[in-house]
């Protein structure tokens, strides 16, 4: 068997015609041809088919049931084959959410990446959110005591129990006084906080803490809270779930669709994964500012549907004492204000505004003329919720890396570091890591440069 080459005798499958060839390992092989010359029926239907199926060949008959088995090729012979793959050219489904990430999958991994290994941060208090277990809540409190002067300290291990609507108080102690609970630290009309354990916090009641958290997260339904019962009367509260137990707040475990800006799982709401949302341009409504609102300053008033509009418009602007004979430029910003918002409903005689005149157009926008008229005024501004990053608020809280290997990491052109996401309302900038967004927006030698730190 030769050991330089695949040498292949005879091939005539499909439109081959007794060929002989003789292909070089270990090399880069183009094949050509025009149309219809058998240039995939040489390389998939007799050299990747042959490859396959005698790679296949190597299994037990139990694995081969579950691969995908290829007829043998019509050939006299063929030597020297290794196992080959083939990699299908495909023709992925384009719309206008689709990015460079999409089209060649690098989202896909991206979204798996981020729902496995990603670290969740509170969106009120920015601290890490993460399930806490009794070890870990035992190695956070002694690394408390590092800062107390008392390292035994006196500590109340506590559970809150709800009061269901149809019990009353009395009858939630009665039964947690069965139960041997009868040590309790406050209570109110909606819930009791209950004792486990009154103990000191050192290492000979290491056994007695770790049952009595483990006991606690238990009845309190995965909530406890750790009381330091000295002059500062520290409060520090956990949670076996992906709960904030400072800002009481829970999140949902993550799914690779959470970061998916194409599922109704993962995009933002006000733009529908579109990072932009439909509005109107305002200098497309007043494209002239030079002219005043009796020279028709306001375009979409002045087409002959409208006129109507415009004239009763005019006589209220002038009813309050708004000027109709001055460019717009030199009005000032309460009678824009007014232009634009209204003061009341036209039921009631009173001018409306333009941004309820256009809310109006788009109820009716299912006829032809209004949405070529609305189209006129069109503007596509970035969407103020998710700042163009098209996800969720919540998968915007799921990070990976530190701030200081954030900062690390140059941006396009150096013009900005960690974060991309500037929005005033985003309280994100300052969390550690970056967002997926931010990963996104990053040049492929940034990408490396990051997973490398």
């Amino acid at each position: 068997m030769t050991r330089d080459c695949i040498r292949i005798r005879g091939a005539r499958q499909n439109n081959l015609k007794s060929l002989d060839l003789d292909l070089s390992l270990n090399e880069f092989i183009v094949i050509t041809g025009v149309s219809g010359s058998g240039k995939s029926s040489l390389a998939f239907d007799t050299i990747y088919a042959e490859g396959q199926r005698r790679y296949i060949e190597t299994f037990s008959p139990y694995a081969r049931q579950f691969l995908d088995r290829m007829d043998k090729p019509q050939t006299d012979s063929i030597e020297g084959i290794p196992p080959s793959i083939a990699i299908d050219q495909t023709n992925p489904v384009r719309t206008s959410r689709s990015t460079v990430g999409t089209m060649t999958e690098i989202n896909d991994h991206l979204k798996l990446l981020f729902a496995r290994i990603s670290t969740l941060y509170c969106k009120n208090c920015g601290d890490e959110v993460s399930k806490d277990t009794p070890e870990g809540i035992y190695q956070t409190l002694n690394k408390e005591l590092l800062n107390k002067q008392d390292q035994t300290p006196r500590v109340a291990i506590t559970f809150t129990v709800i009061i269901p609507k149809n019990f009353s108080q009395n009858e939630i102690e009665g039964y947690l006084s069965v139960q041997g609970y009868t040590q309790i630290y406050s209570k109110t009309s909606q819930k009791i906080e209950v004792i486990q354990d009154r103990l000191r916090f050192n290492d000979s009641n290491r056994a007695r803490i770790l049952e009595a958290l483990e006991v606690a997260v238990q009845h309190g339904r995965g909530h406890l809270t750790v009381r330091f019962l000295d002059d500062s009367d520290q409060i520090f509260k956990f949670s076996s779930h992906l709960h904030c137990a400072t800002c009481d707040v829970s999140y949902d475990q993550p799914i690779p669709n959470s970061f998916s800006f194409n599922s109704a799982l993962g995009a933002c709401e006000s733009c529908r994964g579109f990072g932009r949302t439909m509005g109107i341009d305002h200098q497309l409504v007043i494209p002239d500012e030079n002219k005043t609102l009796l020279d028709g300053a306001i375009k979409p008033l002045q087409s002959k549907s409208y006129q109507k509009r415009h004239k009763k418009f005019i006589s209220l602007a002038e009813e309050k004492k708004i000027p109709v004979d001055i460019p717009w430029n030199q009005m000032e910003p309460e009678h824009h204000k007014w232009i634009w918002n209204g003061d009341g409903s036209e039921k009631k005689g009173m001018w409306y505004g333009l941004d309820r005149f256009f809310s109006w157009l788009e109820k009716k926008s299912y006829r032809m003329h209004i949405r070529m008229l609305l189209s006129k005024y069109r503007s596509y501004d970035l969407c103020i919720d998710c700042c163009g990053s098209r996800l969720k608020a919540d998968s915007l809280l799921w990070r990976l890396g530190t701030l200081s290997d954030a900062n690390k990491v140059v941006f396009v052109k150096d013009r900005f570091r960690h974060p991309v996401i500037k929005c005033n309302k985003n309280k994100f900038s300052s969390m550690p890591g970056l967002t997926l967004h931010d990963l996104m927006m990053l040049p492929i030698s940034s990408v490396d440069d990051f997973f490398l730190l």
